[in-house]
């Protein structure tokens, strides 16, 4: 199993703190959202290898981050060439950038560098393992106008997924995705297809609706916290409540 982390947005929402450092660089709880992330994933058994993919106004930021780090899964720092906001390739065009210049043939743990989460991986990768299906990460924000900030998903009893919605108007549930998302080797070899068609790279929610619809996602909900880094207002919140490790 490869991990791949999501790091090469600009975060423009978050000016001038993210003028010269990137969110994932930011720091909570006494270390950078990166190293929370990491905390976690380190600790699958079945995963050896870790790409952190950025851009390049950042590489040299991770780069630098990397050499003070000490991991215990081997890490490579990706640079995916662009140089701003309007020439980004998009959440999924990352994956797919790093997926072909790494030639990864594995199933692919896929985590949003701006996620902070209290819930451990293992009953995801407990499910992973059940089914032998893609799983996604929920988290039950359990308010209908909050909802509608989020990518919002509907499951049936099995919890498999059955819809999702980004930024619903009119929510149906309040359940969101959290950004971590867990892709077995031939789902993988979908996401190259997804592009073909002309689908929009950018977010990897849409990816979820276009997969959906062919083959099964199953959902783990955490009822651990959740917090999405996207605002000022979401990230002193994440300072204030996160305890970390």
């Amino acid at each position: 199993m490869k991990c791949v982390i999501l790091c090469a947005g600009y975060a423009t929402r978050l000016w001038p703190l993210t003028k010269s450092k990137p969110k994932p660089l930011l720091e909570i709880a006494g270390k950078p959202i990166i190293g929370h992330i990491l905390s976690k994933v380190e600790k699958i058994d079945e995963l050896d290898k870790i790409f952190i993919v950025t851009n390049n106004k950042f590489y040299g930021n991770f780069v630098n981050w990397q050499k003070n780090y000490k991991s215990k899964k081997e890490i490579k720092i990706i640079n995916d060439k662009t140089k701003s906001n309007e020439d980004r390739l998009g959440a999924i065009g990352d994956i797919k950038f790093t997926i072909e210049n790494e030639k990864i043939v594995d199933d692919v743990l896929i985590i949003a560098g701006d996620n902070l989460f209290e819930f451990s991986l293992s009953k995801l990768i407990n499910i992973f393992k059940e089914k032998n299906k893609s799983v996604i990460a929920l988290y039950d924000v359990k308010d209908k106008k909050l909802a509608k900030e989020y990518g919002i998903v509907g499951i049936d009893k099995n919890n498999k997924l059955i819809g999702f919605e980004e930024k619903p108007a009119e929510p149906r549930s309040t359940l969101a995705s959290t950004g971590v998302y867990l892709y077995p080797q031939n789902i993988v070899k979908l996401i190259s297809q997804y592009i073909k068609e002309g689908n929009s790279p950018d977010k990897t929610g849409s990816f979820l609706v276009w997969l959906y619809k062919k083959r099964d996602v199953y959902c783990y909900t955490s009822k651990k916290r959740w917090y999405d880094i996207g605002s000022f207002e979401q990230l002193e919140e994440a300072r204030k409540e996160y305890k970390g490790e």
